[in-house]
């Protein structure tokens, strides 16, 4: 009992600093922001999850972004495994930092903070699962950019899902993390 209370500590205490982190941040380039015109941008993603209850999942991503200034965003982030026994649906705020390389080429790390929600329905009769549970939600991840255009870039992007969903007692394992590659594109000034 008492490691599960620790271990519960020690996610939620990471989860503040991150949201300190993020605020911290935002609030520091907001004055900045009134010199740069701002502009919205917004990204969507498709690709797998592995690592969730059921396995590997098609997992379809969106995103929004407000540039503060020509390399920091904050938006949200929505990702969706709509297809299978496993429903799964999650929603962060999410603060990224362009690293603009030569050729076009960017590097665009991120992290955020949301809701997670995982609803399993696996089978027939006695032996059926029908378990959901909503938990907290901690991206992190990287992209890599290719600027096709002015405003245009092909992304591939790679996440690293933090969360607890607990679906027992039909399922005695938990699922904490998970992995999604994607591939995509991302509109932005």
């Amino acid at each position: 009992m008492i490691p599960q209370i620790a271990t519960t500590f020690l996610r939620w205490t990471c989860a503040a600093s991150l949201l300190a982190i993020l605020v911290a941040g935002t609030a520091v380039f907001a004055s900045r922001a009134h010199a740069y015109e701002n502009h919205w941008g917004f990204g969507s993603g498709l690709g797998f999850t592995s690592g969730t209850v059921n396995g590997t999942v098609f997992n379809l991503a969106f995103s929004g972004d407000y540039y503060l200034d020509r390399n920091f965003s904050v938006g949200p982030l929505m990702q969706i495994s709509p297809t299978g026994d496993l429903f799964q649906i999650s929603f962060a705020g999410v603060g990224r930092y362009y690293f603009r390389l030569n050729n076009g080429i960017n590097l665009v790390p991120f992290t955020g903070i949301g809701l997670i929600h995982a609803d399993l329905d696996r089978g027939t009769g006695p032996g059926r699962i029908d378990r959901n549970d909503t938990s907290w939600y901690i991206p992190i991840g990287v992209s890599l950019e290719y600027q096709a255009a002015h405003n245009v870039a092909l992304t591939s992007t790679l996440i690293v899902n933090l969360h607890d969903i607990d679906l027992s007692p039909s399922l005695s394992q938990d699922d904490n993390t998970s992995v999604a590659m994607l591939f995509g594109f991302r509109f932005g000034p």
